[in-house]
């Protein structure tokens, strides 16, 4: 099998990944990461997933390697990562008692034949009507600062919502395995057999 390579620092895509049971590297992508005008979510995630692996693909010129960009939309709005206690704080407030999309994108590169295949996955969060004293305790107890949308499904985020929709629950972690195994498959890796 080819190299693979994740191309991305966060401990989150890095644990997905690993249930794959594949061996794999993980590079940082320096990439800016600002949208562009009037870029839609989608747009933005899909072709942030691409440069990273593109980017990542200088260091390794023979692999396959994997890039992921994830936003979250409300009310029109793309939010991403809260960075400290106080934006989060604003964005689980914004999301009370409302739906939140979460648009993951997704590309796995070969940076030796430079073919490419990419998709954006949704996945719907339903959030309870959140009041602010379980914000802030939510927050404290698990500083999901480096989130999307300021929490962790995977822990006590999941206290905050009413429902969970989408097609792969990995996806709201940051890295939709279902559909990578199946981009893995076009560049000709199937997971079980390698297992």
């Amino acid at each position: 099998m080819k190299k693979l390579v994740l191309g991305s620092t966060s401990p989150f895509r890095k644990t997905l990944l690993e249930k794959l049971n594949l061996p794999f590297e993980c590079a940082k992508p320096d990439i800016d990461e600002t949208a562009q005008l009037n870029e839609s979510p989608q747009a933005l995630v899909e072709r942030l997933a691409i440069e990273k692996a593109k980017a990542v693909a200088l260091q390794f010129p023979d692999a396959l390697i994997i890039g992921s960009d994830q936003v979250a939309v409300c009310d029109g709005q793309i939010l991403g990562k809260p960075h400290n206690f106080e934006n989060g704080v604003k964005q689980l407030t914004q999301f009370s008692n409302k739906a939140v999309i979460f648009y993951t994108g997704l590309c796995v590169y070969n940076s030796g034949t430079n073919q490419l295949h990419s998709l954006v996955e949704p996945f719907n969060v339903h959030f309870n009507e959140l009041a602010l004293p379980d914000i802030e305790r939510y927050l404290h107890a698990e500083r999901p600062y480096n989130c999307a949308g300021s929490f962790k499904s995977e822990g006590l985020g999941i206290c905050l919502f009413k429902k969970l929709e989408g097609d792969d629950p990995n996806s709201l972690i940051g890295l939709p395995l279902i559909k990578l195994v199946s981009l893995l498959k076009l560049h000709d890796v199937d997971v079980l057999a390698q297992q």
